[in-house]
């Protein structure tokens, strides 16, 4: 009697869920391509990622129906309110097309009728991307202040996320400027502003707090960047100010009426301080060492009469020998861009670990270039000197904050170019020759649901090799 109930059960749940779906029938062809929110129409993927489920940007569109094939083999098949793909039928069919493509075909339900899209392309990177996940900055896209906020980190095959740090745990303070050591989450800093607020360093097992205040330098401590040996970061000290547009293209300016930059040594606990890097009259910001650490790249922009020069702050990008034996950097910097010849202004410089390409952000001026819609990812190669606007990837809407996976194929970046208020965080790669492939955003379980509900940026994120404890 028992299993008969059983078996009644399991035949009403059948019924039950087939009537809640719809198959296609009676479809009628379009010549166009699908609307689907995210556009992950034509992207690269690595076959680590998690599923790139998403949705019809028409929201009168009451089912989709999706079959993804596989080049070399496989299939898989989504039918609901969105496309919605299993997790490990998903890696599995990524794992047989490395190195290939997947032909996806939508189908999609409207008001009763069916419509068939033309086919589409995904293709899958024959480089894998060799990270865990990223960690970043949940926040709001606010200025005038803040409230909740955290640091969190995501796993990249899953849609697993979980938080790492929640300012309401330290009184509401401010938690920024967290970063690893190029993804080996043995060497961690993170820099918290708060009453009780200071530099939170990891290595090698060692913990250390510093003031929030550094009297050595006399300001706080950001913007850190690890040098590969581990010994040594190398921050920014700034003091940092802001100012507001009427306009409506731009809401809020961040400028620094002083701006050095300086390392600390782990071992010693000290700060190592030159005048190269910390001159009088100049704003140096953003400092990153080279992959083979015997550089420590810069920018620098002549102080300025602030606010009424606030658009004249330029910065150029320099760099300057470093010798991990000593601790000393060299007697002479070398001007890479020089801000006189091209009347723009860097920030973020970000060299990939392979010693090939330098990435920044290109803007009109000033270096926080989240709130400026200009801003553009650029490319140098260190190799030949030649630099170009990474065009691939940019959008009318701000590129910012941006790093290399460790094996230096994939890069991530932040943008606003879904409403030019939320940063989220995008994916590319580079090829051989240089060129990248059409971004993708970060994949969410109901992507459409999830990035338009959201009240909150990503900012400043990282990739990590393994998940932090």
């Amino acid at each position: 009697m028992r299993r008969i109930t059983i078996e009644l059960m399991l035949l009403v749940g059948l019924y039950v869920l087939s009537a809640c779906t719809s198959s296609p029938h009676d479809v009628e062809e379009v010549a166009s391509l699908p609307e689907i929110y995210p556009d992950y129409i034509g992207v690269t993927v690595p076959e680590e990622i998690a599923p790139l489920n998403f949705s019809m940007t028409d929201d009168e569109v009451t089912t989709v129906d999706v079959e993804i094939k596989g080049a070399k083999g496989g299939s898989l098949h989504a039918n609901g309110a969105y496309a919605d793909f299993d997790i490990d039928a998903w890696h599995e069919l990524l794992k047989d097309n490395r190195g290939s493509k997947l032909m996806v075909s939508v189908c999609a339900e409207k008001d009763g009728t069916w419509k068939r899209y033309h086919e589409f392309e995904i293709y899958v990177s024959q480089h894998p991307l060799d990270e865990w996940g990223i960690t970043y900055r949940r926040i709001a896209p606010g200025y005038q202040m803040y409230g909740h906020m955290g640091i969190y980190q995501r796993e990249l095959s899953t849609f697993e996320e979980t938080a790492i740090m929640d300012n309401r745990d330290m009184g509401g303070g401010c938690v920024n400027c967290h970063t690893v050591n190029r993804g080996k989450t043995d060497d961690v800093v993170v820099h918290i502003r708060s009453e009780h607020g200071g530099t939170s360093i990891v290595h090698q097992g060692m913990k250390n707090l510093l003031p929030s205040v550094n009297d050595s330098i006399g300001g706080p401590m950001v913007y850190p960047y690890w040098h590969p040996q581990g010994r040594y970061i190398a921050f920014s000290t700034n003091k940092t100010s802001q100012l507001f547009h009427s306009g409506l293209n731009k809401r809020i300016e961040v400028f620094d009426g002083q701006s050095d930059v300086f390392i600390y040594d782990t071992e010693t606990n000290t700060t190592l301080r030159d005048t190269l890097i910390m001159k009088k009259y100049w704003a140096e910001n953003c400092p990153a060492f080279s992959p083979d650490g015997k550089w420590l790249y810069f920018t620098t922009a002549r102080r300025q009469s602030y606010p009424q020069n606030y658009d004249q702050e330029k910065y150029s990008l320099c760099r300057v020998a470093f010798d991990a034996a000593t601790g000393k950097t060299g007697h002479q910097a070398d001007t890479l861009i020089n801000t006189s010849q091209t009347g723009m202004s860097v920030t973020w410089p970000r060299p990939s670990y392979d010693g090939r390409y330098l990435m920044y952000t290109q803007l009109d001026y000033g270096y926080f270039s989240v709130w400026h819609p200009e801003a553009d990812l650029w490319l140098l190669d260190l190799e030949t000197g030649e630099t170009r606007s990474l065009d691939e990837v940019n959008s009318e809407a701000s590129e910012s904050l941006h790093n290399w996976s460790g094996n230096s194929h994939w890069f991530y970046f932040t943008t606003r170019r879904d409403d030019g208020l939320y940063t989220q965080v995008y994916f590319s790669s580079i090829d051989e020759r240089g060129k990248a492939t059409k971004p993708f955003l970060l994949p969410q379980r109901n992507p459409k649901r999830y990035y338009h509900r959201t009240l909150y940026s990503f900012n400043t994120p990282d990739f990590i090799s393994s998940p932090l404890q």
